[in-house]
């Protein structure tokens, strides 16, 4: 009998793509939430909470392959170090992670804390994938509302962003978990690059509003330096997503 995949974050952004598929590919599935659940659907919730320390034993127990879903603001580190030492003591043969384009070279806290978990990751002993994506569609769209909440349109100079659909992140996900362990595989983003403006134009247009004057805008210090080189992007040798920030919006707002 093929032992359950366990999925922390499994009803986030990503989670809820991610869990239907595992178990169209016929696996069983385990998801570690904060709130307590009953199992619905052939899902088995855990209750737990990674980031105190909390339940995760028993989430990892029995499985032999786990998908780091779950994150966010602070204490990405913290938790998948205890993960990590959970899933060793109890034989996880596969751990798979996603993570940022751009761990490795944008100076913010939050971003340094996935490298530090994927760090954590590739040093337990246990064999590991890890994939580096762009922001999601669902989370630039958080962005954007606020932005266009403004009397005027902000334009950052040099900051390009090349968000990606979700779905398609999760399909490549469950891939990568129904394989072999391989590494760090090729970043995924999305198939455009845009400006600040160039995001919210098409906001402002589909909720039939009218045009914000532009107000160029320089973001300061060592992360403005960073997004104006793009350190935030792989424009060479990424895995491309076809869903455009337009069709997603207009899938959404339309």
């Amino acid at each position: 009998m093929t032992s359950s995949i366990l999925v922390t974050g499994g009803t986030g952004t990503l989670g809820r793509h991610v869990v239907p598929l595992l178990q169209a590919a016929g696996r069983e599935v385990r998801v570690l939430t904060r709130h307590g659940r009953e199992p619905a659907d052939g899902v088995e919730y855990v209750t737990g909470d990674l980031l105190k320390d909390e339940g995760t034993e028993a989430a990892v127990s029995g499985t032999d392959t786990v998908l780091h879903l779950a994150g966010g603001q602070k204490g990405d580190d913290e938790a998948t170090r205890h993960l990590v030492r959970a899933a060793r003591a109890a034989g996880v043969r596969h751990l798979v992670y996603i993570s940022v384009i751009g761990a490795d070279r944008v100076p913010l806290t939050w971003v340094r804390t996935k490298l530090d978990a994927e760090r954590a990751i590739a040093e337990s002993g246990i064999p590991w994938t890890t994939l580096r994506a762009a922001q999601f569609h669902d989370l630039t769209l958080t962005m954007v509302q606020k932005v266009a909440a403004l009397p005027v349109l902000l334009s950052p100079g040099g900051l390009r962003l090349q968000p990606v659909e979700a779905r398609e992140v999760a399909a490549r996900l469950v891939e990568l978990t129904l394989d072999e362990p391989v590494g760090r595989v090729p970043d995924m983003a999305g198939p455009k690059l845009y400006d600040l403006p160039g995001l919210v134009r098409p906001y402002l247009e589909l909720r039939d509003r009218r045009p914000r004057p532009k107000l160029p805008v320089r973001l300061p210090g060592k992360a403005g330096r960073a997004y104006r080189a793009g350190d935030n992007l792989t424009l060479d040798g990424a895995e491309v997503g076809k869903r455009t920030w337009e069709e997603f919006l207009a899938e959404r707002l339309g």
